[in-house]
Parts: structure tokens; C-alpha cells; sequence
């Protein structure tokens, strides 16, 4: 009897410490306080009716040919991942690969193969040795400003007489203009070169040949079906070109120019080429591949006064320069000055020669950054109010907005904001009433080609150029709900549902055993990263959860450890701090990233930044040693969810926050009838009994299920009375009945070392059962009664079940717990699957 009352208490002893633990947990929870599509590829999707954490976007997992894979990682002795990866990208050959890796070898294109280049380089050649006057036209944003430099850089060592001119957003507008010409003409220019502009400029091309200057236009903008009448045109994408890559950007062809003037590759202006071609978002494949990777190579030990005045001010170390560098360091700085201004201090930036001078502007364009961040992040409040109240998106597949205040050097940043947070092709308009004019600037999505659908407006859009996914334009105000209209046509005939739903896209699932440091190093190779070459992106499927914490100001980001097969994997999900609530700590989970290296304390681990998660499975929350009800409300979701209730008398307590969707279970019909498929359920009680829990899970498919199980007083922590202990005491009556339980029940208890509840619970066993008679109090034997066995009483049926059902429920470990659920829900899940199987 001892034993079995010692092993009582232990277990017992056990669940407080469990509980307290849980208690400390619970705590920590409540003070703890948040990147597009293939073909064949794995869909994984969210779910419509939230039986999961459902994942922000839809991933497409590219699946890969394991059979070119094997070979190219058996033939250049590369990790099977980095094989996957190149093979998902279309570089599949053994050559092509080692290309793609080891491009020491690889040569520019001959720029003679452009059309026109050699007329642009007789024309120019003559200017030089002429001295005639000669203006480099250009553009505001950093493939503009780059552009300009590499061709003020080539023309000064050339010896020409050559000066710049980039027009002002504000006052000029987009590309060459009339007026900037006249001027040019008057100071006596003969030849104009344009870059990273001109190919809409129809009426400024014959302006030019009215002024009697010479025009040679080099852009990579796409032409429109009438090419400007100029003296020269270098561009990469006309219909009869014969160069073998189409998508330089503006600074590629510039570059081009200078390489066919020089008559070799000019590879110490690589550094300059690199910027305008990663800032402008152009494939970072074939020809521009090479100007980035190599350019970024000469920017890491540059002799440029400007950019290394920019690299003090920014404290970035020569070692650690790369392509995000130059994308969210260098680029946004020097957009910066032509977004508010004017963009001349950044082509002095680049040009400079004097240290002072410098530092000077490049504290200048910092400044002038900082500013832009402030006006982008106003705007992009207000634009997404003017969606939300005036152009809904269940309304709208192009969302077209615009405002009179709204500064038009920031918008296309916005415009991008919009479409990521709606996913819609997205206009972002500034309104000048004075003019009657508004000027925008444009970002789509996959599926929505901008320049070709606005090149179906030409008669309302006078000036407009870009791309597929970008562009810029100016259009009366008259004309803005027209084009609105047309666009919204144009759309819904060419968007499906699925295409208006954002996908993010997947290189490969890897095994966390997989990603070593030797892997990552060896990822490396694939860099530098940008569009049609983008930073691989990996799944990791159903790992479990070591540790999981919110970290950061306001505990904003999330930090993870990862397990699968004895290898782990340490995440930070920055901007995923509000996800912590709502991942069981014992859920698997599926999560995509990035993968890179963290270094701390001179020790290496590789790390993944989590960019979205998804759990596909149901959850269990373990609230149970919440002692602040109120708290509830906090941690579970308002929006599907019914808050189930088992004791009417509880109702009171829990009303104030669940009253909306509170649910009264208080017989197995009810418990059988009622719907939580696709809902989170908190349980905030416990049942009578385990089958009333049973009957409401079984066959049925909840989301989320939260553990409460609030109880006043529990049945588990007294003593469950033993067959000796029954006994003893009907020995004891034996000799002693008749005897007044209610005078001297609690003296015998401690007598014994009992509870007087442990008293009246055998005193009224043994009455269910007839071995005694209960008056007043009084307790004494019958006579001549016929043995039955203790399970017999309903009463002690009652507390056995209880007992039993506090042990499974209340407390059992978190992990017991979750099997307990498992068996009754997968149980009814897998017995489904088998008769739809048979069926």
C-alpha cells in the first residue's frame, strides 16, 4: 500500500513540477513580444480552410532532373545541391556549368556586332580630333548616372571636349526634351550621345537634325514601332540586331561604346558598369554577368574617390562588397539625388578627383537618401489608403492612383510597395493640375506585360517607355480614369485568379544534414545574385523546433533552431516575430529562405533567413497553467475560432472575451454535432468524461486546438484509495460501527494519514455497493450482504474516470498530451483515408 501511495505522490510531485514549468513557459509567452513561378514545378499552397499555419504566398518547388544533376556533380566534383541548382536554372551541360562557375575564360562580345556601333565610333572619333563640341545626354536614376560616367570617363581620356547634361525629373521630365536641345545647340554642341535614354525621342531626334547637331542615341529601353531619325542608334534589342545578348542595360551598352572606342574591354570602368547594371534590375546573365561579377571584384580594391568616400560614410568593409552592396548601399544612394533633385552631385560623385570634394557629396546624397526613406514610407501610408477606401483590389486587377501632392521621384518605389503588398500591376500617378498633366511610374507582375499593354494606349500616353515589368509615363489628367478603364480590361482578359495570387518561388527541398559550410562556400560560386540569377531560395519540410524565441525591438523578428535526423540549422525570421504565437513549439515545420553563413565569436554555422513558414498539419497550443483567463484573448485568434465550454457554471468567467463565438457542450449529441473542421477550438474545460472530448475531435478536422482544461479543484492530487485501504476501513467498522462520520471522520482521517474526503469517499462506495447504511451521518454495516467488487460503484466508477481523465488530460506532458490528441484525430483520419481508398 505504501508503494502504491509513494508512487502516488511521485507521480504527482512530477505533474507539479510540470506544471510550474508550464506556468514559467506561459509566462515567458506572454512578456515575449514579425520574396515567382516554373513550369512542372511542386505546388505547395495554403489552404483554404486554415487546418494549418497557412504560408503567406504559394510556393512553386522547381523539381530537378536528378539525372543531370548526378552528372554534373560527379563530373566537376560539386555538392549534389549546388548541382540541383544549377540545373534548375537551365544550365545543364558540363561546359555550361563550368562557364557559369569558373568564367575566368570568358570573353566580352565583340561590340562591332551591335548595329550601328560603327558609325557611333567614326562619328565620335571625328568629334575627338575635331574638338567639337560634344554632350552626353543622360538619365536621373543610377543606370543613368553610371552611364553618363563611363562615357564622360572614356570621352576626358580620349581627349575630347565633351560635357554632360541629365535634365531634372521635376521641371524636364523623362529622356531628351526640346528645349535642353535648343540650348545645347546655342553653346555650339555638334554631337549629343545619349544614355540609358532616347529611343522614344521621335521629335527631339529631328529637332536635333533641324539645330544641325549630330545625334547618336544608345539605350536598352524597348524601341517602339518607329525608331527616332538619328545619326546612329546603339541598342541591343532592335528588331535586326544581330548582338547575341539582348539585355544589357543602359550602362551595359554605354560600356559597349567605350570597349569598341578603346578597341579592348575597358575593365577599370567594370566597377562603374556594375552599378548601374545591378541597380536597374536587368538578367544578371550571359554579358551582364560578367560586367557584375567582375565589376564588383574591382569595387572591393576601387581608386574611386566618390565611392570610397561612400564606403567610409556607410562603414562597409572592401572585403564584404557584393551585388547587395551595390543594390541597397550605392544604388538607392545615388537615385537618391535625381528623385529630389537634381542628379548632377552624383555623376560629380563618380567623377571626382579631390578627396574633400568627395566626402562632401557623399555626405550630400546620404542626406538627400535619407530623405527619400522619410517620403517613400508617407506616401506609400497615404497610396494604401487611397486603395483601400477608393480601389479595392477585389475590384481592381491594375490598381492606377494618384495624387496632386505626391512626389513623382519616389512613386515608382511605391508603386513597387503596392504590388508587393496587394500583388496587383500597379501605377502610381502625381497629379500637377497647374499643367493638367500627371506623371507616373509603373511595376507589374508576372503575367501582365506593362509595355505592351500601355503601348495599347498610345493615344492618351504621349511619353511613355520601360519594360515588361516597369515602366514610366506622362498622360493628361483627363485621361487617368480612361486608362484606368483599359488597363482593368486588358487584365481581367489576361489575369486569372491564380495569376493575382502570389507565388514565391522555390530552387530546391534541402535536408538540413545537406547544408554544410562546404555547400554554402560552394554556393557562393554562383554570385552574384539579381534578376534570372536570384539568390537561391530553399524549402525545408516538416523539421521540428529545438528552440523558438521572438528577439529584436518590439521581439519583431523570430529566431529558430531547426532539427531533422540529428543535424540542426539556426533561422532568423526578421519581420516574423507575430508568427511565434501561433507555431506550436512541437508542430513540424515547413519553412523557405535564403541560406548563408553567420559568423559570431570567430565560430561559422550555417544559418537560413526565413522568409515564409507554413505548419501542415493541425496544432496543439499548451495553455494549461495559465492562471489569467483574461490573457486568453491575447494569445488566440479572434477570427475562426469557437471557445468550447463544458461546465455551464464556468460561463461567467469566460464570457467577457468569448461570448461571440462561445460553444456549450454538455451532452455527447452536442458534442457530436458540433462543427470545428477548418476552426481553432479552445478547450476551456475540462469534460466530464474523456468520450464527451472524444466524440467532439473524432471524424473531424480542427485547425488549431488550445489546452485550457481550467479546474477549481482537482480530483488528482488526493489520494485514490487502494483495495487495502477499503480493507482497512471495513475492518475498522466492523469493530467499531455504528460510527459518526461527521464528529469523528476527520480525527480517523489523520489517524491514518488520510484526507477526510478520502473517508467519505469509501463511506460512500461502500453504500453504492450496500455494505453499509448511512443515516444522519451515522455510518454501520448490513448484514449478510454478498461480495461485489469495488468497480461496481458509480461513485467509485466516477472517480476512477476522473482520475484517469485529470492524469491523460491535465497532467500529461505536452508531448503526451499532443498523442493522446493524434490517436483520436489521425485515428478517424486514417480510417477515412482507408474507405475512400476502398472505394
Amino acid at each position: 500500500m505504501n508503494e502504491i501511495k509513494n508512487h502516488t505522490i511521485n507521480q504527482s510531485a512530477g505533474n507539479v513540477l510540470r506544471i510550474l514549468y508550464l506556468g514559467v513557459i506561459n509566462k515567458a509567452l506572454e512578456h515575449s513580444r514579425r520574396l515567382n513561378r516554373w513550369q512542372g514545378s511542386c505546388i505547395i499552397e495554403k489552404l483554404r480552410g486554415e487546418r494549418m499555419l497557412k504560408s503567406r504566398t504559394k510556393w512553386n518547388v522547381k523539381q530537378t532532373d536528378s539525372m543531370k544533376a548526378k552528372e554534373l556533380a560527379e563530373v566537376l566534383n560539386i555538392a549534389p545541391l549546388t548541382a540541383s541548382l544549377l540545373v534548375n536554372r537551365g544550365i545543364e551541360t558540363v561546359q555550361d556549368a563550368r562557364d557559369f562557375l569558373f568564367n575566368d575564360n570568358i570573353e566580352f562580345h565583340d561590340p562591332f556586332l551591335l548595329k550601328d556601333m560603327d558609325k557611333a565610333v567614326e562619328r565620335i572619333n571625328k568629334a575627338v580630333q575635331e574638338q567639337q563640341p560634344i554632350l552626353i545626354f543622360g538619365d536621373y536614376d543610377a543606370d543613368g548616372v553610371s552611364s553618363t560616367t563611363v562615357m564622360m570617363r572614356v570621352l576626358l581620356d580620349l581627349g575630347a571636349n565633351v560635357d554632360y547634361y541629365i535634365p531634372n525629373r521635376f521641371t524636364e521630365g523623362y529622356g531628351p526634351n526640346e528645349a535642353a536641345f535648343r540650348k545645347a545647340a546655342e553653346k555650339g554642341t555638334a554631337l549629343i550621345i545619349t544614355v540609358d535614354t532616347g529611343i522614344s525621342a521621335l521629335h527631339e531626334a529631328d529637332v536635333a537634325r533641324e539645330l544641325g547637331m549630330d545625334l547618336i542615341i544608345t539605350d536598352h529601353h524597348e524601341p517602339g514601332p518607329v525608331l527616332p531619325n538619328a545619326y546612329a542608334i546603339v541598342h541591343p534589342k532592335l528588331e535586326d540586331s544581330k548582338y547575341p545578348f539582348r539585355d544589357l542595360a543602359g550602362v551595359g551598352v554605354a560600356f559597349k561604346l567605350a570597349h569598341a572606342l578603346y578597341g579592348a574591354a575597358p575593365e577599370e570602368l567594370l566597377e562603374i558598369a556594375a552599378i548601374g547594371t545591378i541597380a536597374d534590375l536587368v538578367s544578371l546573365t550571359n554579358e551582364n554577368r560578367l560586367i557584375a561579377k567582375k565589376g564588383i571584384e574591382q569595387l572591393r580594391k576601387t581608386q574611386n574617390l566618390g565611392l570610397r568616400a561612400l564606403f567610409k560614410l556607410t562603414k562597409t568593409e572592401s572585403a564584404s562588397i557584393n551585388e547587395e552592396t551595390v543594390g541597397f548601399m550605392i544604388g538607392p544612394r545615388i537615385n537618391a539625388a535625381g528623385r529630389l533633385g537634381s542628379a548632377d552631385p552624383a555623376v560629380r560623385l563618380l567623377l571626382s578627383e579631390d578627396p574633400g570634394e568627395a566626402a562632401m557629396l557623399a555626405s550630400e546624397i546620404d542626406g538627400l537618401n535619407k530623405e527619400r526613406q522619410a517620403l517613400v514610407a508617407s506616401i506609400a501610408e497615404e497610396a494604401i489608403n487611397e486603395v483601400e477606401t477608393n480601389f479595392p483590389v477585389e475590384d481592381n486587377h491594375v490598381l492606377v492612383i494618384g495624387k496632386e501632392d505626391w512626389n513623382p521621384g519616389v512613386i515608382g518605389i511605391v508603386a513597387s510597395r503596392l504590388v508587393e503588398k496587394y500583388y496587383r500591376p500597379t501605377i502610381v500617378l502625381s497629379f500637377d493640375k497647374e499643367k493638367g498633366v500627371a506623371k507616373g511610374s509603373a511595376r507589374s507582375i508576372a503575367g501582365f506585360d506593362l509595355f505592351k499593354n500601355l503601348s495599347a494606349s498610345r493615344d492618351i500616353l504621349p511619353h511613355f517607355g520601360g519594360h515588361p515589368m516597369a515602366a514610366g509615363m506622362t498622360l493628361k489628367l483627363e485621361d487617368v480614369v480612361e486608362l484606368r478603364k483599359r488597363l482593368n480590361k486588358l487584365a481581367s482578359e489576361q489575369l486569372t485568379e491564380s495569376d493575382l495570387t502570389p507565388v514565391t518561388q522555390v530552387d530546391l527541398e534541402a535536408d538540413i544534414k545537406d547544408i554544410t559550410l562546404d555547400f554554402l562556400k560552394e554556393m557562393g560560386q554562383l554570385s552574384p545574385y539579381g534578376v534570372d540569377n536570384p539568390k537561391p531560395r530553399v524549402m525545408i519540410k516538416d523539421a521540428s523546433i529545438s528552440s523558438m524565441r521572438r528577439i529584436g525591438g518590439n521581439n519583431a523578428h523570430l529566431k529558430i533552431t531547426l532539427g531533422n535526423d540529428g543535424a540542426s540549422l539556426d533561422g532568423i525570421g526578421f519581420g516574423l516575430g507575430d508568427l511565434h504565437e501561433h507555431i506550436s513549439p512541437i508542430s513540424s515545420l515547413s519553412v523557405i529562405g535564403e541560406l548563408s553563413i553567420n559568423e559570431w565569436n570567430n565560430i561559422r554555422k550555417p544559418q537560413i533567413f526565413l522568409q515564409d513558414v507554413a505548419v501542415n498539419s493541425w496544432q496543439l497550443f499548451d495553455i494549461r497553467g495559465l492562471r489569467r483567463t483574461e490573457k486568453l484573448k491575447e494569445m488566440v485568434p479572434e477570427d475562426g475560432t469557437k471557445w468550447i465550454l463544458f461546465d455551464e457554471g464556468k460561463e461567467e468567467r469566460f464570457l467577457p472575451f468569448a461570448q461571440k463565438s462561445l460553444v456549450k457542450i454538455r451532452s455527447l449529441e452536442e458534442a457530436i454535432n458540433t462543427e470545428i473542421d477548418s476552426t481553432n477550438i479552445v478547450l476551456l474545460d475540462l469534460p466530464a468524461s474523456g468520450g464527451m472530448l472524444e466524440k467532439l475531435i473524432s471524424g473531424k478536422k480542427p485547425a488549431r486546438v488550445y489546452v485550457h482544461f481550467h479546474k477549481e479543484d482537482s480530483d488528482f492530487f488526493s489520494t485514490m484509495p487502494t483495495r487495502e485501504h477499503f480493507k482497512w476501513f471495513y475492518a475498522f467498522l466492523a469493530k467499531k460501527a455504528p460510527f459518526d462520520l461527521k464528529r469523528h471522520g476527520e480525527e480517523l482521517a489523520k489517524y491514518r494519514g488520510w484526507s477526510k474526503e478520502t473517508i467519505e469517499f469509501m463511506s460512500q462506495v461502500f453504500f453504492d455497493l450496500d455494505f453499509v447504511k448511512i443515516n444522519n451521518g451515522i455510518i454501520s454495516l448490513e448484514k449478510s450482504v454478498p461480495k461485489r467488487d469495488l468497480s461496481e460503484s458509480k461513485t467509485y466508477q466516477k472517480k476512477q474516470a476522473t482520475f484517469t481523465l485529470e492524469n491523460d488530460l491535465l497532467y500529461s506532458s505536452f508531448e503526451q498530451l499532443k498523442s493522446w490528441f493524434d490517436q483520436v484525430i489521425q485515428g478517424s483520419v486514417q480510417n477515412e483515408e482507408a474507405i475512400t481508398e476502398w472505394i
